[in-house]
């Protein structure tokens, strides 16, 4: 099977580790639910991280093994064909966070999202772990790859 090109691994690249909002889809009660939350990619790419609240709706959906779907994208702006707009949609489970990973966890979350800071000490927020199965990766209109476990491999051991 061929890999993805340099283009391609550099914009997977770029869509998890500098983009900051996932759009989030999971089920709760047999239904779709979505929403938008921050999120951390794990330094392999293999997985991102979200601190959510207990008292959010979609949260109900978190639990280890429940099925989730996302999608990440470049800004849209009126300039820009919308067809072509970068974008990456992600599907998985979720799977627990270890406790020995939880202090490291506070402290990147605490330096991507400043602001969020006072959310790691209250008692309704914990991280969840979405671990990435597949996805496909759209570069533009006519310019899609899937994205497996090789892809954010190579996507993650490219120099930032």
């Amino acid at each position: 099977m061929v890999g993805m090109d340099a283009s391609s691994l550099r914009l997977l690249r770029h869509l998890l580790a500098d983009t900051r909002l996932l759009s989030l889809a999971v089920l709760v009660d047999g239904e779709p639910l979505a929403g938008v939350v921050p999120f951390l990619a794990a330094p392999d790419l293999a997985s991102l991280v979200v601190h959510v609240s207990r008292l959010a709706r979609h949260t109900a959906g978190l639990d280890s093994g429940a099925p989730w779907s996302g999608a990440l994208q470049e800004p849209d702006r009126p300039e820009l064909d919308a067809l072509a707009v970068p974008r990456l949609v992600l599907s998985g489970r979720v799977v627990p966070v270890p406790e020995a990973e939880l202090e490291a966890l506070r402290t990147a979350w605490g330096e991507r999202f400043p602001s969020a800071a006072m959310t790691l000490g209250l008692g309704d927020f914990g991280f969840r772990r979405l671990a990435i199965a597949s996805g496909r990766l759209v570069a533009g209109f006519g310019q899609a790859a899937s994205v497996a476990a090789r892809a954010l491999a190579e996507a993650a051991a490219l120099a930032s």
